[in-house]
């Protein structure tokens, strides 16, 4: 944990590829505590993909609220970052399927695991569904299977209702801006709530018209315990049917 009455400043991704940011910040996320401060000195590798808006888009996902102005030096670029309590984004090049979900509950941002409330039956049924191969753990779902994980919305709360219609838009645009650029072959939207707040009012679950960049989008179930009208066996045939894409693909 870093503890000090000063905010310490913080050098990353000096030379290292964009892409790799995502999981660099997502470290420091979880060496934080809620509240903590730091100033980020946040730099790439020069290239096409590294701008204001992808270091603003990332510090975001990785579960950072900007303090202020973003100060450019050089192809560095400077913000000040309070941690909030929220997950971050496990993503990467050469995605499979990116999961989508609603926001992060206390419980997963507390632990740092999605989904991973006892009782949830995400992680039960991509081990059913052979989409992952180790029980809650968001970074080897990523490493070895190209199973991404991200929330339209990175603010926790209790219920999905205290979200703010404005947020879910601007997740979106987020969403859709990380999927343009990382490209996953399938974006698997958790809960049908999201998908028909921001795309499509009347959508069911299931392959959806519309796609996020140039990925399909499936629409699937709440993995949630709460949700009875799915059963463990649902969620996996859904799953199934999601995969399917991505193994057509390769």
């Amino acid at each position: 944990m870093i503890r000090s009455n000063r905010i310490p400043h913080l050098p990353l991704g000096h030379d290292r590829p964009v892409t790799e940011l995502p999981l660099i910040l997502a470290d420091l996320h979880l060496s934080l505590s809620p509240g903590d401060e730091v100033v980020t000195h946040l730099s790439a590798r020069p290239s096409h993909d590294w701008s204001c808006q992808r270091a603003m888009d990332l510090v975001i996902g990785a579960g950072f609220l900007p303090d202020g102005k973003v100060t450019k030096k050089s192809s560095e670029f400077v913000l000040r970052l309070k941690r909030i309590r929220s997950l971050p984004d496990t993503v990467g090049p050469k995605m499979q399927v990116l999961i989508v979900g609603l926001n992060p509950s206390p419980y997963s941002a507390d632990t740092g695991i999605g989904y991973g409330r006892p009782g949830n039956r995400f992680w039960p049924a991509a081990l059913k569904a052979g989409l992952v191969s180790v029980d809650r753990d968001p970074r080897h779902a990523l490493l070895h299977h190209g199973v991404g994980m991200t929330d339209l919305v990175r603010r926790t709360t209790v219920r999905a209702d205290e979200i703010e219609r404005a947020e879910f838009e601007a997740g979106f645009e987020r969403i859709q801006r990380l999927v343009t650029w990382l490209r996953p072959k399938v974006c698997c939207f958790i809960g049908l709530g999201g998908w028909r707040q921001v795309v499509n009012r009347k959508a069911v679950a299931g392959w959806q018209t519309d796609s996020v960049g140039r990925s399909p989008v499936y629409v699937m179930p709440h993995t949630s315990g709460l949700n009875a009208h799915s059963r463990l066996e649902d969620l996996v045939e859904h799953l199934h049917a999601m995969s399917a894409m991505t193994d057509a693909a390769k």
